[in-house]
């Protein structure tokens, strides 16, 4: 797809009808998604048990609109998401790696009252004291329970839902407005509770063709996606953008299986595998020299690329890895390196249909920062502290956040970020929501965190107080009880008479930063 034909493309459609487009094009039997049971779907599979399924999971949520998903990545997550949409609901896909505290206040953003998972993915993650909290404010349903429930009456009711599918999908109550609420994300939580990111059924479709105009993906293409669908990243690009273009695509539950993602991807015959620089690192260190021998597209983003994990791909596999730039409330992407127009150092060129701006910021003379708009960007965030009510972005403008600098042909290049975040596998976590969380647990006390580079996952975190002798154990036991995120709790602690300050009074990070780094090199 060229850049002119992203502009007549379909975007404005609802991912359903994107998902039949994609069945009369390649075929209703073309084996399009598989998982680690092995056994392919095709699109009349995927169409016909969307329906029988949805049609279960509406008669037990009568009058609700919003349903929460458990699910890991497997064949069955993309047959219940289309099942909630035939049926006109909304799937809010919870980030089961942030918590059940975190997990509790999305639920409360999205305002869902119904929980949909997998008895052996409870089992299989050893969660079942997060699900015994979620139980207290949601109805879990087992999707075990839902399939033993189908009986021969709801299979010739799918069958004949799935042969007149446009049709049906009007009787179900299926949306056909392609700007109403597709998905709600969740951000890490890492700012204190996590925000819902509401996306349209428009700007997932505008932002797979967005990628498509750029990579040159093929029907004999192999996408290999461990990318977790409650990221944006593993949902548009690792989930939609195959199944809407007729690309297989096998399914992994965990990106962290660093041994054995590697050996799938030889042993499916992967040729596009997506993923952050430190899943990309671990792959690299436990693979052997011929498992990516068919690989042709390695596409990171979510975190900064290291060069290091640049050359050992190259070296050892000959791969280019592709780097990438977004955000969840950009569908993600809005700038991607490609084989064609690739610059080094930059995270690629802007999205086709994307306007940017750069507004000053003091103290920075070159670059600035990056605001963004188009046809992918969110429909609004939803709040804990004022649930179901959609803020959103202002003028259509996304703030990003970082400090960049554009050149005459669009392409990015991070110079900082303009808040006190940093990145820790992937996740951005914020550093003043850290302090805030140990002023509540040490009141008496001051603290600071900062962030240095890593090497395994990017970034640390580094604490300083003036607690006479921080326990590590006793400061994570009661950040835990406060709600905080495993990824938010300091590894490295130290102990300072007082934190260093500017003339201001304001806590000197520029010192402190200088001090994390003399006693935790990289």
């Amino acid at each position: 797809m060229t850049d002119s034909q992203f502009k007549t493309a379909p975007v404005n459609e609802t991912l359903w009808q994107s998902l039949l487009d994609a069945r009369d094009l390649h075929g209703p039997s073309h084996k399009v998604i598989e998982d680690i049971q092995r056994t392919p779907l095709s699109y009349d599979r995927i169409v016909l048990g969307s329906f029988i399924l949805g049609r279960k999971i509406a008669a037990i949520t009568p009058g609700e609109k919003t349903i929460g998903v458990l699910l890991p990545n497997a064949t069955g997550t993309v047959v219940t998401f289309f099942g909630l949409h035939a049926f006109g609901r909304v799937p809010a896909m919870l980030n089961f790696s942030t918590g059940a505290v975190n997990m509790a206040a999305a639920c409360m953003a999205a305002e869902v009252r119904t929980i949909l998972t997998s008895r052996k993915f409870i089992e299989a993650g050893e969660m079942e004291d997060d699900l015994k909290l979620l139980a207290d404010r949601c109805k879990i349903i087992f999707l075990e329970d839902v399939r033993g429930s189908i009986g021969t009456g709801d299979k010739l009711r799918g069958l004949f839902d799935k042969t007149f599918a446009r049709r049906a999908l009007g009787w179900a109550g299926a949306t056909a407005d392609p700007h109403s609420p597709a998905v709600i994300l969740f951000t890490s939580g890492s700012e204190g509770v996590p925000k819902g990111v509401v996306l349209s059924h428009a700007n997932i479709n505008a932002n797979r063709l967005q990628a498509a105009a750029r990579i040159a993906f093929t029907p004999r293409d192999l996408v290999f996606n461990a990318m977790p669908v409650f990221h944006a990243f593993g949902l548009t690009g690792g989930m939609m953008l195959p199944l809407m273009a007729g690309i297989y695509t096998f399914m992994y539950p965990s990106p962290l299986h660093y041994k054995v993602v590697p050996e799938l991807c030889y042993d499916t015959g992967a040729t596009v595998l997506f993923g952050t620089d430190t899943f990309l690192a671990g792959y690299a260190k436990n693979a052997h020299a011929y498992d990516f021998f068919n690989m042709r597209l390695v596409v990171a983003g979510a975190e900064r690329l290291k060069p290091e994990t640049r050359d050992i791909w190259m070296n050892r596999f000959g791969v280019r890895i592709l780097e990438g730039y977004g955000a969840t409330e950009c569908s993600p992407v809005v700038a991607v390196n490609t084989p064609m127009h690739y610059r080094a150092g930059s995270v690629g060129r802007l999205m086709d249909g994307m306007d940017y701006r750069l507004d000053a910021v003091p103290g920075i003379e070159e670059g600035g920062r990056l605001f963004v708009k188009g046809p992918n960007i969110m429909l609004g965030y939803l709040r804990a502290d004022n649930p179901g009510v959609l803020e959103p972005p202002p003028s259509g403008w996304y703030d990003t956040g970082d400090i960049v600098a554009v050149d005459d042909r669009r392409f990015i290049t991070i110079l900082g970020r303009a808040k006190r975040f940093c990145k820790i596998g992937g996740e951005m976590i914020s550093l003043n929501a850290i302090e805030l969380k140990l002023a509540e647990l040490y009141p008496d006390q001051s603290h600071a965190v900062v962030a240095v580079p890593d090497k395994k996952k990017g970034e640390q975190l580094v604490m300083f107080t003036t607690l006479a002798k921080p326990d590590r154990r006793d400061i994570a036991t009661g950040m835990k009880r406060l709600g905080v995120a495993d990824l938010m709790i300091p590894r490295n602690i130290f102990a300072l008479e007082a934190l260093p300050l500017l003339g201001s009074g304001k806590t000197d990070y520029v010192g402190i930063n200088r001090l994390a780094r003399e006693k935790v090199p990289e």
